[in-house]
């Protein structure tokens, strides 16, 4: 892709970076007081049954995951022109969701600006190893990448480790505002879940919040996980890496039922995101199919979503991810070079 081509492409998705501030408030509309209806139906069915009451929890927790593209466009400055308006909205919905508004702010904006960029990862993104680094890591480090990289963890653990510890906690060279805006979060958290304990207490609390937070987790990693991690998936080292290529060659389009599409919050649409974070999540859609050279993004679809789960290392000479049963040969021959 030539450069005249790219800012071209840019240039056809400019006009879908206007916020709307009408089509804003009807989207918190239908996702807030839902989530919390729901919420207080989950409670009220404890009285019939356990059941229910969890069966009910995971259909909130889908509202949680479109709250959180909410939460995710104040991030880009894209759900509201006012950048006021975007931080008081971002941090609200950031206590709704457990994140810290500040925090994933900035830790985004670096995932954003360094996808696909084999000498810039380790902020905001899946780890992913290449074959020659996981062939001469050492027995200790390929074993924490194979746990990492273990679906029961990354979907069972990594939830837990997201809204208990990941968000909860400031990087060292946090500055001011990002540290007060993650306390602010923190205490509020505190207090609204004192308060709500104390309501209807810790064992009620605990399986109706436990059960949302922990399916929106899972799905919310789910779909990170899946719109980077396909077979032609795009890595470059920072000599060759481009924006532009990285955002549609290394994000992938998820083609969703409508109603999957819509709690996701157009999500499945990554890679116009990518290239231009700036339009809000209810443009994504309409982005794509007016610029028909974003069509050409790698499409995935429910079912061959799964075969991702088997891309476990990025084999940089074929431009391509493998499973750990495709390099055993080249862990053998390490052994034998380093005997």
């Amino acid at each position: 892709m030539t450069r005249e081509k790219t800012a071209q492409l840019r240039k056809f998705v400019a006009p879908f970076e206007k916020a709307d501030v009408k089509a804003s408030i009807q989207q918190m509309a239908n996702t807030i007081p839902p989530f919390l209806i729901l919420w207080f139906l989950a409670y009220q069915a404890l009285s019939v049954s356990v059941w229910l009451t969890v069966g009910i929890s995971i259909i909130a927790a889908g509202f949680v995951v479109r709250m959180f593209i909410i939460f995710h466009d104040c991030t880009h400055g894209s759900f509201f022109k006012n950048k006021k308006a975007n931080a008081i909205v971002g941090t609200i919905t950031g206590i709704l969701t457990l994140f810290a508004y500040e925090k994933w702010k900035r830790e985004h904006a670096i995932h954003h600006a360094s996808s696909g960029n084999l000498d810039k990862r380790g902020v905001g993104d899946i780890w992913v190893m290449t074959i020659d680094e996981y062939v001469e890591a050492s027995k200790w480090e390929r074993f924490k990448y194979r746990m990492y990289r273990n679906p029961l963890v990354m979907f069972g653990l990594g939830p837990l480790f997201l809204v208990l510890i990941s968000s909860r906690f400031n990087r060292k060279d946090a500055r001011k505002k990002e540290r007060n805006n993650t306390y602010l979060i923190n205490i509020s958290l505190v207090v609204l879940y004192t308060i709500m304990i104390m309501a209807i207490g810790w064992q009620a609390f605990l399986l109706i919040q436990g059960t949302i937070m922990f399916t929106a987790g899972a799905l919310g990693i789910w779909l990170f996980y899946i719109q980077h991690t396909f077979e032609d998936a795009y890595f470059e080292d920072e000599s060759d890496w481009d924006y532009v290529k990285a955002a549609v060659e290394g994000s992938s389009y998820y083609e969703l039922p409508k109603m999957l599409q819509w709690v996701t919050g157009n999500i499945g649409f990554h890679h116009v995101h990518h290239l231009s974070p700036r339009v809000p999540n209810y443009n994504l859609e309409k982005a794509h199919v007016s610029t028909p050279p974003l069509q050409q993004a790698t499409k995935i679809n429910l079912k061959t979503s799964l075969k991702s789960l088997k891309y476990k290392v990025y084999d940089e000479e074929n431009k391509t991810f493998v499973t750990f049963g495709a390099i055993k040969h080249l862990l053998g021959n390490s052994r034998a070079v380093q005997q």
